[in-house]
């Protein structure tokens, strides 16, 4: 990877009239630089060549190396809404970065529903009575929101030096919806700058997002069949998307993926690949406890495919795998069971929701900032009480509760011979009571277990609960070490 991309870079030396004083495309005007850790500032001149680099009084140097590349980093600053420049010269060559804000800065990486672009909401019809955002890009008018879009095949150096904009038309027509929600209710509830780049490409599975080393270190994935598979898919846009961005200072990264992978006949495979992913990008940022947060992939009718085995009760299995990746530090996942209008629908419009629930996790697990519970109530435990499974929850906020009042719904109670029974459920004691009365030897209980399930239990705060079955060995088999 960085052969191809000395290759690359050598080319446009080369063929540019441009000074030999180059920087990555991520450094540029309108930036914005993370509060509160020291920051990379990095590039290639000529070999041997004295950097000096200026901003707010720091004054940084450090010398190429011998292929000509150099780095150092600022001292931490605290976030300003005042424009700043950054100064950097080598010999007779100087560069001047202008506009550049110190603020919050995370990473947003998937497929299509974290690509699903801004300016698609202005298509979209509300409802009777509903207040959807869809004149959000003409009105937007914020600078101090700043949006890098990552495309594929435009990250080679920029001597215009053009790459991020405020977060105003036209460029946010672009941009990532999820994305941009985030970074708005950040940019509100922090009152700092807040920056936001966008790394995703639809129909990409996890693998192309980092190399096959990534995986193959783990031994779930130590066979032949594995290590073949692995090595055709891995990388191609970790290489091209995220390679170039290392080591932009961030503040964590956001994910919303898994509808190429959800078709993975061992489900527990993604939830090791998703170890291998964060893992990868954490050790490449030299940060082992950056906040990875991802968003469970939409109800959909995956059952209705033509062309491969699936049941209602496949993509439950495979929200399970997603579930179990929670045992990795610091991670968060957003529900999505409530925010969809048509499971016939592989990318739900509802994208601020999905983007103010990654933000409230944010606020709440990594800036601590209000004491609302960072996600939806989590299956915890299960015990028995004669004819009734008492289930416990994790983030449980206020308590638990009926987003509309009526009865408890999608539980089942599995019988001996291993078939399922609607269930009647109550919250008692701020747990869940499922009443398997009627059943002969019940053995289990699961919930929300349909593709298209839209169950009515939350939290007071108004996140929905996750569906579980209280038999998975799913989650034990997982080693998140």
């Amino acid at each position: 990877m960085k052969l191809f991309f000395s290759i690359f870079l050598f080319f446009f030396l080369a063929q540019s009239g441009y000074a030999k004083l180059v920087l990555p495309k991520i450094l540029g005007h309108n930036m914005v630089l993370q509060q509160g850790a020291p920051v990379a500032i990095w590039g290639w001149a000529d070999a041997g060549q004295e950097v000096l680099v200026e901003v707010k009084g720091q004054h940084k140097k450090t010398t190429a190396d011998q292929k000509g590349a150099w780095k150092l980093y600022l001292d931490a600053m605290a976030a300003s809404f005042d424009e700043v420049s950054i100064h950097i010269k080598a010999g007779a060559e100087q560069i001047q970065l202008d506009h550049i804000l110190v603020g919050e800065v995370w990473l947003c990486s998937g497929q299509s529903n974290m690509e699903f672009a801004m300016r698609k909401l202005a298509k979209l019809k509300p409802p009777a009575g509903a207040n959807w955002p869809v004149n959000e890009v003409a009105e937007a008018n914020n600078n101090a929101m700043r949006i890098f879009l990552v495309e594929r095949k435009k990250m080679s150096p920029d001597s215009l030096h053009r790459g991020w904009s405020s977060a105003t038309a036209p460029e946010l027509g672009s941009f990532s919806a999820v994305g941009y929600f985030f970074a708005k209710e950040l940019n509100q509830k922090l009152k700092v700058p807040v920056g936001i780049i966008s790394a995703a490409i639809p129909g990409s599975g996890i693998e192309p997002w980092m190399p096959a080393d990534a995986m193959l270190k783990e031994s779930f994935f130590n066979n032949s069949d594995s290590t073949h598979r692995i090595k055709d898919a891995s990388g191609k846009f970790y290489t091209t998307m995220i390679e170039p961005l290392i080591p932009f200072s961030l503040k964590g990264f956001l994910w919303y993926q898994g509808e190429n992978n959800c078709f993975l006949q061992e489900r527990l495979e993604y939830t090791y690949k998703m170890k291998s992913l964060i893992n990868y990008w954490r050790t490449k940022w030299e940060n082992n406890r950056l906040p990875f947060y991802y968003v469970q992939i939409a109800p959909y009718y995956y059952s209705k495919s033509k062309d491969r085995p699936y049941t209602v009760y496949s993509e439950p299995e495979f929200w399970e795998a997603q579930a179990a990746a929670l045992k990795i530090s610091n991670t968060i996942m957003i529900a999505t069971t409530d925010l969809i209008e048509d499971p016939a629908d592989l990318h739900p419009v509802n994208k601020w929701d999905v983007g103010q629930r990654l933000a409230a996790s944010a606020l709440s697990n990594t800036y601590q900032v209000n004491s609302q519970p960072a996600m939806g109530p989590l299956f915890k435990s299960v015990t028995k009480n004669r004819q009734s499974f008492v289930i416990d929850f994790d983030y449980k906020g206020k308590g638990l509760k009926s987003i509309d009042g009526a009865p408890l719904s999608y539980f089942e109670v599995e019988d001996e011979k291993g078939h399922y029974h609607s269930a009647s459920a109550i919250i008692k004691n701020n747990m869940v009571w499922v009443n398997a009365a009627g059943v002969k030897s019940p053995r289990s209980v699961r919930f929300g277990w349909r593709e298209d399930a839209k169950p009515n239990l939350f939290n007071d705060e108004g996140l929905p609960a996750f569906p579980f079955r209280t038999n998975s060995k799913l989650k034990d088999q997982f080693d998140p070490q």
